[in-house]
């Protein structure tokens, strides 16, 4: 029979072996390049991150290891992908806009650890955290956003909005994650009912803008041709008021002149304008003057003489023949 002095041998043996083994094992440990590691001693981690490569530590259950990833993640809010399949959480994503209307919203958040340490020991849950400071950020700005921003042009500035208030509520947590993008995925409305009353509505406003353009078009093109009808008129008056300055003018240059001549010989002057005055009143009439004795004398008048002075005379057919020659 085997004594029992033996039998605590091997079991010392045993116990000396598994302790040896788990020094061999435990007091190494590797990083891989998409990873980051932190040593704990006692529950209590120590200060710094392990970079890649091969390391060591006091055996277990002195010193472990946690290794975390520092790879980005996905952290999809109101569905989920398994096999290929989305399945979508409404409860999670029905919101109310801020002109009281229903929508269906989901989101997408990459985040990343940035402190290990507050990772695994400020939180049980980090990511059940994070998903519900994320359901918070997206309701509150829905909640201040009307529904045409939701479901057009309005997405990126409420992205924006939500990213912003979800970051001072990860740094307000302290939770070693640090958010890097979040991205609206559908805004949807709850069903075709409302779907089609929202069609249409937009339908309307789009036919009112475009009215409104047609008009604004045709009020600024009739606004321009009156400010050319109204440069127009204005270049008119001016011209006639400079021809009629000009005129007015030569008629005081002219009064002046008669003037001159009426001064140095009144009666002769007198005369010639009552002659001259006469014809432009009766143009083309003949003009007889009364003398004493009861006979009468023709007035012959100047400014046709003058007229006939200055038409050129008609060659005589001599003068022609003497300028053929």
């Amino acid at each position: 029979m085997i004594s029992i002095r033996r039998i605590y041998t091997i079991i010392g043996a045993v116990l000396l072996a598994a302790v040896l083994l788990i020094v061999a094992f435990t007091t190494w440990y590797t990083v891989d390049e998409s990873d980051q590691a932190v040593i704990i001693t006692f529950g209590e981690v120590e200060e710094g991150i392990s970079e890649p490569g091969l390391h060591f530590k006091m055996p277990w259950p002195i010193q472990s290891v946690e290794k975390l990833s520092k790879e980005t993640f996905s952290l999809k809010f109101g569905y989920s992908e398994e096999n290929g399949e989305v399945k979508s959480f409404p409860k999670d994503t029905k919101m109310i806009t801020g002109d009281e209307n229903i929508v269906l919203a989901d989101m997408v958040v990459q985040w990343k650890i940035t402190d290990p340490e507050k990772y695994l020991f400020n939180s049980e849950d980090p990511e059940e955290i994070l998903y519900d400071a994320t359901s918070a950020s997206l309701r509150s700005i829905i909640g201040s956003s009307e529904i045409d921003d939701a479901l057009t042009s309005g997405k990126v500035e409420i992205e924006e909005n939500v990213q912003e208030l979800l970051i001072s509520l990860m740094e307000k947590y302290d939770i070693g994650i640090s958010v890097l993008a979040v991205k609206l995925q559908d805004v949807d409305l709850p069903n075709d009912e409302v779907r089609k009353a929202f069609t249409d509505v937009t339908s309307a406003r789009e036919t009112m803008n475009t009215k409104i353009n047609e008009a604004k078009k045709y009020s600024n093109q009739r606004t321009r041709e009156a400010e050319g009808e109204e440069d127009a008129l204005i270049s008119k008056a001016e011209a006639d008021k400079t021809a009629r300055i000009e005129k007015a003018r030569g008629e005081v240059a002219n009064f002046n002149a008669v003037l001159s001549e009426y001064e140095k010989a009144e009666g002769i002057t007198e005369k010639r304008l009552i002659l001259e005055t006469i014809d432009q009143v009766l143009p083309g009439a003949t003009i007889y003057f009364m003398k004493d004795d009861g006979s009468t004398m023709k007035y012959l008048p100047i400014s046709e003489l003058q007229k006939k002075k200055e038409e050129p005379k008609p060659e005589t057919e001599e003068g022609s023949e003497k300028n053929g020659q």
